[in-house]
């Protein structure tokens, strides 16, 4: 079984297309079985594994397969066919990343280095909920469970032993310096959060230190709507009340996990009207999109999406890229690290079948000696026969071998007689 991976993010792909193969998470125990039964061989001897790691700025498919070379093929035409998309499309997006390549793009990612803001936090998260659902579906085996410890790890080494994170901007702080740009202070501005989760509660947080006369968290579960603005000591309602509601508000941030907008042209054009060209400014952090890209074209209507955010906050200093070279460094050792045991799971059932050979060998040798011992033969002579046997069993094989490159060349022959004097830990 070998690893293989393959994706598209922020770089290699443009958000119409990221959302177009983004997998919420109702999706994703469905879309591993379909994805394992499409990649199961029937010369494998293991199943295949298969997770799915899906987020605003990234889809990726972590697998382990028998034929990695046809891997590649088979999960571009799997993640075409799932969402609906010219396969030839996605190519040009997407990359394939096998084996060792495949390792260190995921200590990458959750170590922050991949990401459209540097450093940021939010992935490694991110990357454990997908290990969560991949395990919840029966997608990990011995391989990919591997993989992902020795990422969590990795990630949590490199935010200790690193300032990876230290200066890095993130998406909702970059959001309030832009409203700040445009508003000036904010503690006059109307606030409304469209939906409950960590996105909305990270931006909701940095919003809320700048004091705004009120805050407002819109979500279909009332129950969770009321617990974030709570904190926020703000008010809560339900998403349902959205389109009359609108026009009371100077910043919309939204990021839920529907599959379609939320927010349409029409119901922000209405609001507009009713606002007397009182500016509004709409965050849509969401992948799919919460709001239809056509509000960007409306008068008094800021439309920023988590690209243009991107934009804002890709700033590095030298402190910065210091962190990112000793960063580098860390997770090209682990990734040796993650090779050497790789090797080593080579070489289990080469010593599974020694271990068994062995065995049968003893077991041979024990079941003779007993019927000596009831023949009435001396226990010492048993003792010395049955010494003798097994050693001249065990010893049958290097003699072998040894015998064999007699009349094989020097360096062939000098290299089992190395091989033998190790095996026997003799330093000559």
């Amino acid at each position: 079984m070998q690893l293989v991976a393959l994706g598209l993010n922020h770089q290699s792909a443009p958000l119409p297309l990221r959302e177009r193969v983004a997998f919420v998470p109702e999706e994703v125990g469905g879309a591993i079985a379909r994805l394992r039964e499409r990649l199961a061989s029937p010369r494998s001897i293991a199943p295949s594994e298969a997770a799915i790691v899906s987020t605003c700025n990234r889809t990726e498919l972590y697998c382990a397969v028998d034929e990695p070379l046809e891997a590649g093929v088979a999960l571009a035409e799997f993640v075409a066919h799932e969402k609906g998309i010219d396969p030839q499309d996605l190519r040009k997006a997407s990359y394939v990343l096998p084996h060792t390549e495949a390792v260190r793009h995921a200590f990458r990612v959750a170590s922050g280095l991949d990401s459209m803001v540097l450093g940021e936090p939010q992935i490694l998260g991110q990357m454990k909920e997908a290990e969560r659902l991949a395990r919840q579906a029966g997608g990990l085996g011995l391989l990919l469970n591997h993989l992902f410890q020795r990422t969590f790890a990795v990630a949590k080494e490199v935010r200790s032993s690193t300032e990876i994170g230290a200066h890095s901007v993130s998406m909702a702080a970059a959001a309030v310096r832009v409203c700040e740009r445009i508003f000036g202070q904010l503690d006059r501005s109307h606030m409304l959060f469209v939906g409950a989760g960590e996105m909305i509660e990270l931006a909701a947080t940095h919003f809320a230190a700048r004091h705004p006369r009120s805050i407002t968290v819109a979500n279909r579960s009332l129950e969770r709507a009321h617990a974030l603005s709570s904190r926020l000591h703000g008010q809560a309602m339900r998403l349902s009340e959205l389109p009359e509601a609108l026009v009371r508000f100077d910043v919309v941030v939204s990021c839920t996990a529907s599959t379609l907008p939320i927010i349409g042209l029409g119901m922000v054009e209405r609001a507009v009207r009713a606002r007397r060209r009182r500016p509004i400014v709409v965050f849509d952090l969401a992948v799919p999109r919460d709001v239809e890209p056509e509000v960007a074209r409306l008068q008094d209507v800021y439309l920023y999406t988590v690209d243009d955010l991107g934009r804002i906050v890709q700033t590095a200093s030298e402190s910065r890229q210091a962190a990112v070279a000793q960063a580098e460094a860390i997770i090209e050792s682990r990734v040796r690290d993650f090779e050497a045991w790789l090797s080593s799971r080579a070489t289990v059932p080469l010593i599974r079948e020694l271990r068994d050979r062995a065995e049968e060998m003893r077991s041979r040798e024990i079941e003779r000696a007993r019927r000596l011992l009831a023949r009435g033969t001396p226990p010492d002579a048993v003792l010395d026969q049955f010494s003798h046997a097994l050693t001249n069993k065990f010893l049958h094989a290097p003699i072998s071998l040894l015998n064999d490159a007699a009349s094989a060349p020097d360096e062939e022959r000098n290299r089992h007689i190395e091989l033998l004097a190790r095996f026997y830990q003799r330093n000559e």
